[in-house]
This record gives C-alpha cells, structure tokens and sequence, in this order.
C-alpha cells in the first residue's frame, strides 16, 4: 500500500524543465543582461524559458536571485518618466496640434499613458512611440 501512495505520489509531481532564473537580486526598472540570468531545471509553470526575449527588457519588479522569471516581471525599457515634460501631438482630419505634455505615469513604446497637456491642464492618454513622443489616442 506504502508503495503505491509512493507511486501516485512521484507520478503526480509536475515535471520540471529549464527556465530562465535570475543570478543576482536585480532591482526594477534595470535593464537586464546575459550575465544577469542562469537556466534552472526547475518546476515553474509560466516562467520564461528563451534567454533572448528577456535579454535587454526592463525589471519592472525586483527579480530576486535564484527565482523564475516571468514575462510579466519584464517590459520594454521606458523612455519616458513620470513627470517628464514631453511633446504631446494630434493629428487628425488634416490637422497636426504639437504642444507640451506632462507623463503621468513611466512608459516605454507602445504603451497607452495619461499625460497632462501643461497649457490647458486637461488630461488625455496618448500612445509613447520610440522617441517619446505622446501621440494622442483618438
């Protein structure tokens, strides 16, 4: 009977294969290098396990020696900080309006943040593109 619980019991244990882990504690908002991770065979279902596709990311959480990493633990390096003033733009029906803006929230490219136009004081989200430029989302 022991024998048999034994059985389930190793039959039932998930399986590990090698993932992406990092080397040293690394804190949020460092980029991350190839001397940052070490490959584990462990047990971590959703851990990274391409070197490539993290390499060069962002922390956007403290990465803690020794533990999986996740995608959701790295993002696009930003190139925009909050409060930085940063030229906000719309274009649309012909027309292009260039004006300052304030980030209200850190960003890389791609992503949708609020910014605050520093003229009028309105508030609108505006998409962040390589250069940090806000383009107004229509």
């Amino acid at each position: 009977m022991i024998r048999l619980a034994a059985c389930l019991v190793f039959w039932m244990t998930a399986a590990s294969a090698d993932v992406i882990v990092a080397a040293r504690t690394i804190p949020a908002k460092t980029v991350i290098a190839a001397e940052d991770l070490l490959m584990r065979d462990i047990s971590a279902p959703g851990a990274a396990i391409d070197p490539d596709l993290v390499i060069g990311k962002e922390a956007r959480v403290a990465l803690f020696a020794g533990r999986p990493i996740y995608d959701r633990d790295v993002g696009v390096p930003a190139v925009v900080e909050r409060n930085q003033v940063i030229p906000l733009i719309y274009e649309g029906a012909g027309l292009m309006i260039k004006t300052e803006g304030r980030a209200l929230e850190r960003a890389g490219p791609g992503d949708v943040i609020r910014v605050m136009n520093t003229q009028s004081r309105t508030t609108v989200s505006a998409l962040i593109d390589e250069g940090g430029l806000a383009h107004v989302a229509r």
